[in-house]
């Protein structure tokens, strides 16, 4: 299988870049393909152009949505790594969705409505906070995370929704121990949706 690991962080050397290579390190040795689009470090820019609109006469797909359109086309998975910023994913994530997964991609004009493009492809996300994630739970964060952007945009373009690991906690001067045990999380759960002895997932 093949994954496209989509990092939404600022900083070069954070720990979603790492839990990102943690990732990308667990599913390799499972004898699957990995590649990082790192947001930041390819200068990837969220907002949506007035001729990105669907409905206007004028209407196009940017240079730098169709490239990157072109790196995930063929990738069985698509996971989303990044930071809680006021409980919501940061712009650079939304905008990436709006953007790459907006008409044309992700979904298709129909009558009524609009019909998906990204069947058979699965959505996995990996995320961050400085908050416990007990606290994340119990305010509703979460949930309304997963209902409202993992679960509208995986209804929206037909993908399946597989696994939302949340590592909370994470702050700066974060021990090296407690740091390589939430790795240790990502790696089992990359292992434990795909590996090679699990059940094929297509």
């Amino acid at each position: 299988m093949r994954h496209a690991v989509v990092l939404g962080h600022p900083s070069t050397g954070s720990f979603n870049a790492a839990a990102a290579a943690a990732y990308i390190e667990a599913v390799r040795a499972a004898g699957h393909e990995a590649g990082l689009r790192d947001l930041y470090a390819q200068g990837f820019q969220p907002c949506l152009q007035a001729c990105e609109l669907p409905w206007r006469d004028d209407f196009a797909v940017l240079a730098d949505v169709e490239a990157e359109r072109q790196a995930i086309a063929d990738a069985d998975v698509i996971v989303l790594v990044y930071p809680l910023w006021f409980n919501a994913p940061p712009a650079i994530i939304k905008g990436y969705v709006e953007r790459v997964f907006g008409l044309g991609f992700g979904y298709a004009a129909a009558a009524p409505g609009t019909r998906p493009r990204m069947v058979g492809k699965s959505l996995v996300s990996i995320t961050t906070s400085g908050a416990p994630g007990d606290w994340v739970d119990q305010t509703g964060a979460m949930e309304h995370l997963r209902k409202g952007f993992d679960d509208h945009v995986a209804a929206v373009c037909g993908m399946a929704v597989l696994e939302h690991l949340h590592l909370g906690g994470v702050t700066p001067g974060i021990r090296a121990d407690a740091a390589e045990s939430m790795f240790e999380q990502v790696r089992g759960m990359a292992r434990s949706l795909f590996a090679t002895s699990g059940p094929a997932l297509r």
